[in-house]
């Protein structure tokens, strides 16, 4: 079935097929490694036949063209995308707002929280709530001048 050539072994039917739907109905879009093998094998019938094959789809494809698009398409493409990126500008800045405010909503309930843990408890019976009194104890006039 296969005989070598001075290069490898010969080319089969089922690589010769699989090799001209990758790359082809032309020889010299191939592989250089399998060119040989695969000229001898394109004398034969067979090979002339996946060849032709091969070539039509080619025909199809390089026959195929994609018209520009119109002026028109063009500036609505420009448009949507124009406002797209100011829709996005303005969500960006209002996730940073909100971001913001989420921080300082957080400082104002950890700052209660600590207020709330450091405040000693008082016996209501002994305290009375004066214009000196702070949550962290006393602050009279007499307590200002022992510190001294």
């Amino acid at each position: 079935m296969a005989e070598d050539i001075e290069d490898g072994p010969a080319m089969d039917a089922r690589r010769f097929a699989a090799l001209a739907e990758a790359y082809g109905g032309d020889l010299r879009r191939w592989p250089q490694a399998e060119r040989a093998a695969a000229s001898s094998f394109a004398s034969s019938e067979t090979g002339q036949a996946i060849l032709r094959h091969a070539g039509t789809l080619d025909a199809m494809l390089d026959g195929y063209g994609i018209r520009h698009p119109g002026k028109a398409l063009h500036d609505t493409i420009l448009r949507t995308a124009n406002r797209h990126m100011v829709r996005r500008r303005r969500q960006r800045f209002w996730w940073l707002g909100l971001g913001l405010a989420g921080i300082g909503l957080a400082g104002a309930v950890a700052g209660l929280a600590l207020v709330t843990v450091v405040t000693p408890e008082v016996q209501p019976d002994h305290y009375v709530l004066d214009a000196n009194a702070t949550s962290f104890g006393d602050a009279g006039p007499d307590t200002i001048e022992e510190d001294l």
